[in-house]
């Protein structure tokens, strides 16, 4: 007998097996299933999962713990929740959905939070994808429900998902009010908070206010809903503060525009779509987006970056972090620019008051990394900080330079002390420089020292650039009969930096 035919005979066999046993009902035929669509079973998630905020308003959101990047750029160790909320009145509302990596757990939980009622209003605070990703199946699941947005929302809707909402729409604008029964909703504009069609929907009743992206943060929720039930200074703050920085921090303006919004009513929970939900100790939170979106630092604290390739901007970056702790400073960071997600380091900037900038040059500009970072200071729009300057070169140092000009666009920032220049790795001479630049950035923080622009007053030395090879030549002028020590150049080759 051959193996083609046992092989044969053996799939005829199961073949036969499989449709007795289905005949007896041990293994479930396909042809034969009777269970109801999904809208009609329970599921145990989407009880779970559900949190009361208040009375009759549900947290239907859900947490995910795979995301490696949010928004592919910013690094999520501990994941991110994508919040929403169900209200069970007259009419029943859903406020935002979630991004479709958890749209299964969501409508888990959006059915379950209905208990069989239909869905009446979808209010959409802002369409980014990680909240809007569901919208085109909440329409098709609930045929009947309007949507409420602002007109630029449904634009955006429209150019996501090609999905026109002008038949089952509700266009609402500043002041704009929505009353199902029990609940009056009235709607508040938060243009480029962080998106231009961006609003806020805030609960006259039980006074939630509905902020989008605003007063959230990085991390996937634990259980745990509620700011008040996990330790948010120690556990969440620099998670929100990251999110913050990074996704909204540049427009502060703005920011402060709704901030003052928000001070003219009762506003008693505080529902983001990101992150705990606040109903306790809320002028705490208030006040850190204040600081974040004056641009006022949350500390007299330093932060001191460096790129370094082969130690020597490192080592001066360590020393000047030694002396300014030496002197009384207690709140000291240092940060090696080349490891450090960059983010993180647009936070530890709107926490800090000072920040000292070392970098070596590298082909005749800022060290990569480095340059990146300060970009992206300036793309945040950072403001009011001091800042010092170390600059490292074995032959051309011009980052000092480079580095100054990037720091002298940002509103409000100033320079403390005199650049120090570092010619590969510090000497004995550098030392004393490099004490002296601890001590002026000391006295700033302490509030002791003269003004910045005072303490940076004395004239920098001037730099000769040699066209040739980069080499840097310090002084006045270049001498008539000097020669580049690199490549043997004569003085003409040589221009001011």
């Amino acid at each position: 007998m051959s193996m083609d035919f046992t092989r044969r005979d053996f799939l005829k066999a199961s073949a036969a097996g499989i449709a007795a046993a289905s005949v007896l009902g041990s293994v479930p035929s396909f042809a034969e299933d009777k269970s109801p669509d999904f809208e009609g079973k329970k599921k145990f998630a989407g009880i779970g999962s559900c949190r009361k905020v208040a009375d009759d308003i549900i947290y239907v959101g859900v947490s995910d713990r795979r995301i490696q990047l949010f928004e592919n750029v910013y690094p999520v160790p501990r994941g991110v929740s994508y919040n929403s909320y169900v209200i069970l009145d007259d009419k029943t509302v859903l406020v935002d959905t979630v991004d479709r990596s958890v749209t299964g757990q969501f409508f888990e939980n959006v059915t379950a939070a209905l208990g069989g009622r239909n869905l009446d209003y979808l209010i959409v605070n802002h369409m980014e994808p990680d909240h809007s990703s569901a919208i085109s199946e909440v329409l098709v699941r609930y045929p009947g429900a309007k949507v409420v947005c602002t007109s630029a929302a449904a634009t955006i809707l429209n150019q996501f998902f090609a999905c026109d909402i002008s038949g089952r729409s509700v266009i609402v604008g500043e002041g704009d009010t929505l009353n199902t029964g029990r609940h009056t909703f009235a709607f508040v504009m938060a243009p480029m908070v962080h998106w231009p069609e961006v609003m806020m929907t805030y609960d006259t009743v039980s006074g939630a206010l509905f902020s989008a992206d605003a007063f959230g943060s990085f991390g996937a929720l634990n259980g745990n809903l509620f700011a008040d039930e996990v330790d948010f200074p120690r556990d969440w703050l620099p998670d929100a503060r990251r999110y913050y920085c990074n996704i909204v921090g540049k427009y502060g303006k703005q920011v402060q525009a709704v901030l003052a919004k928000a001070g003219t009513v009762d506003i008693k929970i505080l529902c983001p779509t990101h992150g705990p939900v606040w109903r306790e100790n809320l002028g705490w939170i208030l006040d850190k987006y204040s600081h974040w979106s004056s641009y006022t630092p949350e500390a007299k604290a330093v932060m001191i970056v460096y790129g370094s390739v082969y130690g020597g901007t490192e080592s001066a970056a360590n020393a000047v972090a030694a002396e300014i702790s030496r002197s009384g400073v207690a709140d000291v960071a240092v940060y090696d620019v080349s490891k450090t997600h960059v983010s993180e380091l647009i936070a530890e900037a709107f926490r800090c008051s000072h920040i000292v900038l070392a970098s070596i040059t590298y082909n005749m500009g800022i060290f990569t990394p480095m340059k990146n970072f300060l970009l992206d200071l300036e793309a945040h729009n950072l403001q009011d900080r001091c800042f010092a300057i170390i600059e490292n070169g074995s032959w051309s140092p011009v980052s000092g330079k480079l580095m100054r000009e990037i720091v002298d666009r940002l509103a409000g920032c100033v320079v403390v002390g005199k650049t120090v220049t570092v010619k590969s790795s510090p000497s004995e001479k550098d030392s004393a420089a490099l004490a002296e630049l601890a001590g002026a950035v000391s006295a700033s923080v302490k509030g002791s020292a003269e003004s910045p622009e005072a303490a940076a007053a004395p004239a920098p030395v001037k730099k000769w650039v040699c066209t040739v090879c980069g080499y840097v030549y310090e002084g006045e002028k270049v001498p008539d009969d000097y020669k580049c020590p690199l490549c043997g150049a004569g003085p003409s080759f040589f221009k001011e930096a």
